[in-house]
């Protein structure tokens, strides 16, 4: 497993939190957010992901992932 932390615009509240930790389960990653510091920890394995994968499942729920 590889960790990578991603700061993701738009988050604010528990609710957004749940949606992208979903979003994440989706595809086979961990997230953990961190709604003060907009961020979410990712724990993937990049044999199966990649940090364009993660992007593109935050940004499907309407946030913004800056890299």
């Amino acid at each position: 497993m590889q960790e990578t932390t991603v700061k993701v615009e738009g988050m604010n509240c528990g609710k957004c939190a749940k949606k992208v930790e979903g979003a994440l389960e989706a595809i086979g990653a961990e997230g953990q957010v961190n709604l003060e510091e907009h961020t979410v920890n990712v724990k993937y394995d990049p044999a199966k992901l990649g940090i364009s994968d993660i992007k593109d499942s935050i940004e499907a729920k309407g946030y913004h992932v800056v890299l």
